[in-house]
This record gives structure tokens, sequence and C-alpha cells, in this order.
């Protein structure tokens, strides 16, 4: 009898994971974030996080309607886009201003390329960035908690002359102005032991990344503790985990995320040090994902197995 091999395309192993899984995964992480952000900020943290989502989905919605195209809103990308952005932005931003965002994220960046995997750059980055250039005022609108200390009174950590006065207790819980995500490191913690343990994303880039920025600023001030600030303040944690960790604009091989994560320490750090920009992790975040593809060809895994032609060339002479 005969029998016929059939032989599927690479690649032979495959993962149970789907992106909507991978996508869920992610919403439950950022869940820390976005109650940690009510608690601290009130109620209206959760409508600005509820408005955007759905802004996401609707406008990925209507243009694959438009489009006549298969409806991706099932894999649940633009409820992730959704809440990072809101995420990014402080309580008091107006409605209006942050559907702009949801409509560049979802529809400038993501879907003009091509929908979720061709997107250049991260979608609710770019979003917060356009947000940040053309609504200033809005974006530096911040919003303290009550308990906050008053060294941050009138300013986000970043902007005080003297870290060294700034506690790191309240840093890490979050009481502190700043953006919706970014204050609460507890929570953004939270988030990330979860993704790490359900092995959703790798440890490598926000150890890197992160780790970098604290060498960087150990070196430049000599004091342990403002190099803890550094860490503590801004959105370097968020945009660590949530952000630079983006499957589509980050590297595939260890040695790629490894070199990612140093390369954003250290474009973060020279805007933050050198720059008058305090803050750098957007900008950083945008500067590195167009160099994803090039890192991707240099750190490339070689197969087992492989010769290189000139060294096959010459075995082959010496015989």
């Amino acid at each position: 009898m005969d029998t016929k091999l059939i032989v599927s395309a690479s690649p032979h192993v495959r993962s149970d994971e789907t992106t909507q899984s991978l996508m869920a995964n992610v919403i439950v992480a950022l869940c820390p974030c976005v109650v940690a952000s009510a608690i601290i900020f009130g109620v209206r943290a959760l409508l600005v996080t509820a408005v955007s989502v759905v802004a996401c989905v609707v406008f990925e919605w209507l243009y694959c309607k438009l489009l006549k195209r298969a409806n991706p809103i099932s894999d649940l990308s633009a409820v992730v886009t959704g809440i990072i952005l809101a995420m990014n932005v402080p309580v008091g931003m107006p409605i209006g201003q942050l559907i702009i965002g949801d409509l560049v994220a979802i529809i400038v960046v993501k879907q003009l390329f091509g929908g979720i995997g061709m997107n250049f750059a991260n979608p609710a980055l770019v979003g917060r960035i356009v947000l940040f250039i053309s609504f200033a005022g809005s974006m530096n609108k911040w919003v303290f908690p009550d308990a906050a200390v008053d060294q941050l009174s009138k300013a986000t950590p970043l902007a005080v002359a003297d870290p060294s006065k700034l506690s790191l207790l309240d840093l890490f819980m979050g009481i502190h102005g700043g953006v919706l995500g970014e204050t609460c490191a507890l929570a953004i913690v939270l988030g990330l032991i979860y993704l790490v343990a359900t092995k959703t994303i790798s440890i490598a880039i926000p150890a890197s990344y992160v780790g970098s920025v604290f060498v960087f600023y150990l070196i430049a001030t000599r004091d342990l503790h403002s190099a803890l600030v550094a860490v503590l303040s801004g959105g370097l944690l968020f945009g660590a985990v949530f952000m630079a960790t983006d499957y589509v604009t980050s590297p595939f091989t260890l040695k790629g995320k490894l070199v990612y994560g140093v390369c954003l320490g250290i474009v973060t750090f020279a805007i933050r040090y050198w720059g008058s920009y305090t803050e750098g992790v957007s900008f950083a975040l945008l500067f590195m994902n167009l160099w994803v593809p090039y890192i991707n060809d240099l750190t490339r895994q070689t197969p087992y197995g492989y010769v290189k032609p000139a060294k096959k060339a010459k075995e082959g002479a010496g015989k």
C-alpha cells in the first residue's frame, strides 16, 4: 500500500498561544495599574480608560468595515492599545483630545500600515507622543493625590530639583503626580510578575532597560538614592514593561532584546540627564523602534549545523 509523507511548512513546532490569549494576559497585567490609578486619582481614571478602549475598538471596527476587511477586534489588541494609551495621559485629559490620540494610534499607526504585526512603532506610544506635541498643556496638567508630600505639589518627581528629599516609598506606592499608569511602581511590578510567570514576555528587555538606566545614573550621580529615584520616576517602569516588550516592535532573539534594552537605557539617560526634557522614555522607545529591524539582522541566531561558505571552500582545498 502506498503511503504519502506530508511535511507541513515551518515552523514545525507550534505554540498553543494565540494573539487573543497573549493580549488577554497583557490586559490582566494592566489591571493593577488601572485599579491603582482609580485609587490614587479617583473614578475619572476609570472613565478615561473606558473611553480610550471604546474609541480604539470602534475606530478599528469602522476602518475594517469601510475597507471590507476581516474584523480583528476579537484579538483584543485594540483593547490593549486603548488601556496603554489611557495609562499614558493625566486623569484630567479632555476626552476629545484623548480620542484624537486613539485615532492616531489605531488608524494612522496600526491600520494604515496593514494592521497588527505590520506597524513600525507601538501604536499607543505614537498616540501619546502626538498628544504630547499637540496638547502639551493638557498632557502636563498634573493632578496630585491628597497624600502627596509638599515636595511634589508643583512638579512630577523628575522635575524636582533635589531628588534626595523624595521618599522612595512614596514613589513606589504612587503618592505623587504623573500620568495614570506611571505613578504606582508596585502595580507595574505586579503586572511584570504576571507577564513573566505566564511567559507572555521575557524579562530581558525590562531588566536590561531599567538596569542600564540605574547604572548610568549611579555612575553619573554617585548616589544610590538618586539612581533609585530615577528608576521609580516618570514612565520608565511602565514603558519598560508594557511598551518596550511589544512583540511587533521589539527584537526576536535574547541577544537582540538585551542590546535593545541597553540602547533604550542609553537614549533615555541621555535625554533625561543632558536634555531639556525631563522624561525621555517615549522618544527613546520611538527612536529604538526604528532600529529594531537592524538589531534583528545583526543578532540573528545561526542555525544549528550551519557552516560558512568560505570555511567550506577552505576545507575542500586542503584535502
